[in-house]
């Protein structure tokens, strides 16, 4: 009888966690809905560079460890990164597609950890973006999303393609404060590795299998 009772506790407590688990995160898909990407330019120009990643995550600009539930960015998952002139176009699997315009691209930097994640020292990338709003504020909402791309090399040349096309954009009027905003760099806060990092060469690209919906 004792048994019984113990394993309906569990029960009831592993059930109590998974509940507050479930409303926490449909409370941060709620506060976090006003925040989008962009919305996707009807044609896009040939893409300076296409390759693929995992996407990690996307956090409020320099708080790399308050997860961001935005649309088409909340969960993890295979990605192919597209940079085109008109700006980053961003296909995670299973997830509509996600755009941010040249103009909205602060940059992009090396990064180690982010949430739960750790790699070696600049094994992340860091993509500093402003976000779209449902009501603009006063200040302009500016986030980081985090990729770990797949092949040897491509981290450099996600870094070095955002950012030939964001500084080629004017500098945003100084009623906000965009320009004040650094790509963020982890790279210095290192963290003991916990993804492997993959060095095979690099094959041909395969189509991706997120849609754009």
């Amino acid at each position: 009888m004792g048994y019984v009772i113990g394993a309906v506790v569990a029960l009831l407590v592993v059930a109590g966690a998974a509940w507050l688990m479930l409303r926490s995160f449909r409370s941060r898909q709620e506060r976090d809905a006003v925040l989008t990407a962009h919305p996707m330019p009807a044609t896009l120009g040939a893409p300076s560079l296409e390759c693929e990643a995992l996407y990690v995550a996307t956090t409020p600009a320099g708080e790399p460890l308050e997860r961001l539930a935005m649309p088409g960015l909340a969960f993890r998952g295979s990605a192919r990164v597209e940079v085109v002139p008109e700006g980053v176009v961003l296909r995670i699997a299973g997830e509509p597609a996600s755009f941010v315009p040249a103009d909205k691209l602060v940059g992009a930097a090396p990064a180690t950890w982010v949430i739960d994640r750790s790699v070696e020292p600049e094994g992340l990338v860091s993509i500093t973006w402003i976000a779209a709003e449902e009501e603009p504020g006063e200040h302009p909402a500016v986030v980081d999303s985090y990729l770990r791309a797949r092949y040897a090399g491509d981290s450099a040349a996600i870094i070095a393609t955002i950012t030939d096309i964001a500084t080629a954009v004017l500098p945003q009027a100084p009623t906000d404060d965009a320009a004040d905003v650094q790509p963020t760099d982890h790279a210095a806060d290192a963290q003991p590795t916990d993804i492997a990092a993959d060095d095979a060469p690099r094959p041909a690209l395969q189509e991706s299998e997120a849609s754009d919906d």
